[in-house]
């Protein structure tokens, strides 16, 4: 009788034991919020750095490689007109000089303000502007962006460069003709109605800001701006 006591509390035992083990495990969502708080804080703060990184680099572009640039004015008709937007390229001079042609914006302390312009100087360059001939080194240049303009005034018996200001070069306030070192020489494309070097002088590189590279603005005057 003893012997199947025994027996019978080891049966009982291994029950107790069986159903221990076979006890389900809670799948409440309770115990999973913890859990799901910090994925969700994780996934933000990815967010918060993917963000900061983006604004970082829109800050370097816009103030160290490129600008936004509205143009203001008629002085570069027919090739600008204003309330277009350009972006300029400010790293460009860091690494060479301006070259003849290339459209630049630069800051004009007496006027407190940014102009745009075409290159027609540089360093070393001996400059003569009369009547429509520009000549620089003595040779004329054939200034291909002007090439309608100029044709159609010249149909009318008139000049195109017919500017009551100072429309030659050089002039009574202007008399050096040689583009000094650090220096480039300026006009606007519209001649007749262009405050440039005949009447500023010499624009000092210091004061340059940039190559006009694209005009991004509005959006059916699209396109990279030539600088020939």
């Amino acid at each position: 009788m003893e012997h199947n006591r025994t027996n019978d509390q080891e049966n009982m035992n291994h029950a107790t034991d069986s159903d221990v083990d076979k006890q389900p495990v809670s799948n409440s969502p309770a115990d999973h919020k913890p859990a799901k708080r910090s994925g969700a804080t994780k996934e933000i703060t990815e967010w918060v750095k993917a963000i900061g990184i983006a604004v970082i680099l829109v800050l370097i572009i816009r103030w160290l490689l490129f600008m936004p640039f509205i143009v203001d004015g008629p002085s570069m008709q027919p090739n600008f007109e204003t309330g277009e937007r350009v972006i300029v390229n400010k790293v460009l001079y860091k690494f060479r000089e301006p070259k003849h042609g290339e459209v630049v914006v630069f800051f004009v302390p007496e006027e407190n303000r940014n102009f745009i312009k075409r290159v027609i100087g540089v360093p070393g360059d001996k400059i003569r502007y009369e009547g429509d001939d520009l000549y620089v080194n003595d040779q004329k240049v054939d200034e291909t962006y002007l090439k309608e303009p100029i044709a159609q005034a010249h149909a009318k018996g008139e000049l195109y460069n017919n500017s009551a200001m100072t429309p030659n070069y050089p002039n009574e306030r202007f008399t050096e003709s040689v583009v000094p070192e650090g220096h480039i020489f300026v006009l606007g494309d519209n001649r007749p109605n262009s405050k440039d070097s005949r009447m500023i002088g010499f624009v000092d590189m210091d004061n340059v800001i940039g190559r006009s590279d694209v005009i991004f603005w509005p959006l059916n005057k699209v396109r990279v701006i030539g600088h020939k």
